[in-house]
């Protein structure tokens, strides 16, 4: 038996099966269904006599729970982990069920994470750092003759296999490179 809800009003009766099925677990599409009521009929009952019910989750389950997501995100925050991989690494030694790469990808962007190329920038210590002090308090009083005379050459890496290719690193929204 079906009942079209477009210019009638819905009988108790019905609204009293709605709230006990979707009160045992059901979705509003299965009791649209068993009922022969509109999935927005449903939907509609359930919004106005129910304002604070949570349909059932859809979806398959996460293979990670919250302590594994959290134990990624504190890999790659303490910078433990450089990447997505080795982070996938970490918590693949932690858990019985691996995870894929990509997994942990989606885990970093659903904590509002983002992953940037890794800026290229020279390594300057505090002895390189001397260094180029000490050259430049030895040459500041030269002119531009005797800069002429300083032979000049421009170092160039070339790969033979591969490539360093780019580098990305994860960081928060907003947040600046290291």
């Amino acid at each position: 038996m079906s009942y079209n809800s477009i210019m009638h009003p819905i009988p108790s009766a019905y609204k009293e099966n709605i709230i006990s099925l979707a009160s045992n677990g059901y979705s509003t599409h299965h009791i649209a269904t068993k009922l022969g009521i509109s999935h927005p009929t449903v939907s509609r009952v359930l919004k106005t006599l129910l304002p604070n019910h949570q349909p059932p989750l859809a979806g398959r389950p996460s293979k990670l729970s919250a302590t594994d997501q959290h134990a990624i995100i504190k890999q790659i925050t303490t910078y433990q982990s450089a990447n997505a991989v080795q982070a996938t690494n970490h918590i693949n030694s932690i858990i019985s069920n691996p995870v894929s790469s990509n997994t942990v990808r989606r885990v970093l962007k659903k904590h509002s994470f983002k992953a940037v190329v890794k800026k290229k920038k020279p390594l300057l210590s505090a002895r390189y750092r001397q260094k180029r002090l000490a050259f430049a308090l030895k040459h500041r009083e030269w002119t531009v003759e005797d800069w002429k005379r300083v032979i000049w050459s421009d170092e160039t890496k070339i790969n033979r296999f591969g490539s360093d290719g780019r580098e990305y690193v994860w960081k928060k929204q907003g947040e600046g490179l290291i």
